[in-house]
């Protein structure tokens, strides 16, 4: 898909251009948004777009250049990611962490000191290394939710415009509604200026919300991670790999003469049963997953599930939401 980078600013700053230009960020052009979900053949990921990690990392650190002006804080966001491993959030699975999914950000630091591209580019335009390592430092870029931090709102308009849920005009105009405030604990966070546009945005997020958990993601992210556990412990791929790009470690797999009829079937998934009770013939699993929402604030009138009755409900029900069902049946 077209980036919305033009939306989020309107020209990229040479310390984020150069610091994107960086190879560790350039690898991340290879590594999708959608966790792998995209090379399935289930309907709602098959014709997906492309929606890169870079895409994405670029966004966020136009979006808190935009809103504070500050390099350092621009910069942490843009690097927030740079350690995502191929298929992302699926290696969270493969480590167990299906839950908080915040595993695979553990490299970031060690990463961005160990860069001397990314070292150098920080130097030049005096940002310390060290006000960059972890952006949760900063309550514009990430902050935790349901609030609405700059990391949030990239993905949710990305995946807006990437599902076909929105244009992006209509990201565009959410955006541009968009100020800096307070929150109920004095801290810094985005919020809209207008209930309009704010209930807008959180209906429409829960949509993308759905489609994190639904079956056919938990399903397909499971699957995946049970492939790349079977070719770490074959040894068709090392720990390192993981960090490289998804072509070349789709190459490996492929490669594999066990490896390779599974990763066709993993290509070949189009529909997953759900079944409350677990069924007596099959492989069936329960796949938990982590309950990604927004609930933004309004200047003025606050969280908009305190004064929107439509939004509250939907937003209960998701939250409510059983994901205790048997999934399959898994292939291999």
């Amino acid at each position: 898909m077209d980036t919305l980078w033009p939306v989020y600013h309107r020209d990229i700053p040479p310390f984020l251009s150069q610091l994107a230009a960086a190879a560790p960020m350039q690898r991340l052009r290879q590594v999708g948004m959608n966790c792998g979900c995209e090379y399935t053949s289930f309907p709602r990921f098959r014709r997906l777009p492309s929606y890169s990690r870079y895409d994405h990392s670029l966004g966020v650190g136009l979006i808190v250049w935009h809103f504070t002006g500050d390099a350092a804080q621009a910069a942490a966001g843009l690097l927030h990611d740079v350690a995502t491993p191929v298929f992302a959030h699926t290696v969270d699975f493969l480590q167990g962490d299906h839950l908080q999914q915040e595993a695979t950000e553990g490299p970031t630091a060690a990463l961005i000191s160990a860069s001397e591209e990314i070292r150098a580019v920080l130097n030049t335009h005096g940002i310390a290394v060290e006000d960059v390592w972890d952006y949760h430092r900063y309550p514009l870029a990430d902050n935790d939710p349901p609030g609405l931090s700059a990391d949030r709102l990239e993905y949710t308009l990305g995946n807006l415009v990437n599902y076909g849920f929105a244009s992006s005009e209509q990201a565009a105009a959410l955006y541009a509604d968009l100020t800096v405030g307070e929150n109920e604990q004095g801290v810094p966070e985005l919020m809209f200026s207008t209930p309009e546009r704010a209930a807008e945005f959180a209906l429409a997020s829960l949509k993308t919300s759905r489609i994190y958990v639904a079956d056919e993601d938990r399903f397909s992210m499971e699957l995946l991670s049970r492939l790349l556990r079977l070719a770490l412990e074959r040894g068709t791929l090392t720990p390192e790999d993981l960090q490289t790009t998804e072509p070349e470690v789709i190459a490996r797999l492929e490669s594999d003469r066990v490896c390779a009829p599974m990763w066709a079937a993993f290509r070949a998934c189009s529909q997953v049963r759900s079944m409350p009770d677990r069924p007596a013939q099959g492989q069936w699993l329960q796949v938990p997953a982590k309950l990604r929402c927004i609930d933004p604030l309004c200047r003025g009138l606050g969280r908009v599930s305190a004064w929107h009755s439509g939004f509250a409900r939907e937003l209960e029900q998701f939250r409510a939401l059983p994901l205790d069902s048997w999934l399959g049946p898994f292939p291999f």
